[in-house]
């Protein structure tokens, strides 16, 4: 029996990446944007400096707030994307 492929060459489980931001609109609803609805991390900072970088672009896309989780607990939010 051959062992599991080792983590290098799995895609990362939810387990490995519990932290996540639900992007929402104006009216606190749940939006999708392509490519950025999906995103997780390991840690609460790599999360926080993603949305950091990109606030302005999901700003543009419709994104009003967003709202911080590990796993399915909120940590904090919903907090705003307008300048």
């Amino acid at each position: 029996m051959l062992p599991g492929q080792p983590p290098t060459f799995r895609q990362p489980s939810a387990a490995d990446r519990p932290w996540w931001w639900r992007l929402e609109d104006a009216s606190g609803e749940a939006v999708e944007v392509a490519g950025h609805s999906d995103q997780r991390f390991a840690n609460q900072g790599d999360a926080e400096s993603w949305v950091g970088e990109i606030w302005a672009e999901l700003a543009e896309q419709g994104v009003a707030a967003v709202t911080l989780f590990e796993h399915d607990r909120q940590v904090y939010g919903p907090m705003s994307l307008s300048a």
